[in-house]
């Protein structure tokens, strides 16, 4: 899914042009969508099919992103929602050095995207994004993304419970999970 995503730059450093990476960004955004709405039925065939009693969905960041009427209604009825936060300069830090060591494809909004893509092309002097050295970019986007993203999970959050990024680097195991699970579910 990310190849398809790619990155934005020049075409010769493996980058999509402009339009074909916002082309790549909507089909991903539909196929977010279309995946969260299908949750359900995963559910029903994890237990049914496969007599497993817990289902984890382990959504990306983008999630936030998606601004779509009623899939965090959706996510809210069938599931758990569980915001791991980040609750420390160093582990924020060691979150966005890791993502900028590997560089990997990114969604974003179409507004945030268009905001961050003109400061960068402003502040390194280039004209277009095909001038840009897609992995620059996306090291350069990721902590303002990140960042962007926070008042969005808080938001979903609030629909949900709360963990601390320490507190899940802890968990080892089945038990140590459910017992997390119950910690978040009794502190709200």
């Amino acid at each position: 899914m990310l190849a398809f995503v790619g990155k934005l730059g020049d075409p010769e450093k493996g980058g999509l042009e402009l339009e074909m990476f916002r082309e790549h960004q909507a089909l991903y955004r539909e196929a977010e969508i279309a995946a969260m709405h299908d949750v359900p039925g995963f559910i029903r065939k994890a237990q049914q099919i496969y007599g497993y009693q817990h289902f984890v969905n382990d959504v990306g960041g983008s999630l936030c992103e998606l601004d779509e009427p009623g899939v965090i209604d959706l996510l809210e009825e069938h599931t758990l929602i569980l915001y791991i936060k980040v609750t420390d300069e160093a582990e924020e830090q060691k979150l966005i050095t890791r993502a900028q060591s590997d560089p990997k494809p990114l969604y974003c909004r179409p507004d945030f995207l268009q905001e961050q893509l003109a400061a960068y092309l402003q502040e390194n002097g280039l004209q277009y994004a095909a001038q840009m050295d897609p992995d620059s970019f996306t090291r350069w986007v990721f902590p303002r993304l990140f960042h962007s993203r926070i008042p969005r999970y808080e938001e979903i959050a609030k629909r949900g419970y709360t963990v601390t990024s320490q507190e899940v680097a802890a968990v080892r195991d089945e038990k140590d999970f459910l017992a997390l699970i119950e910690t978040a579910i009794a502190r709200s």
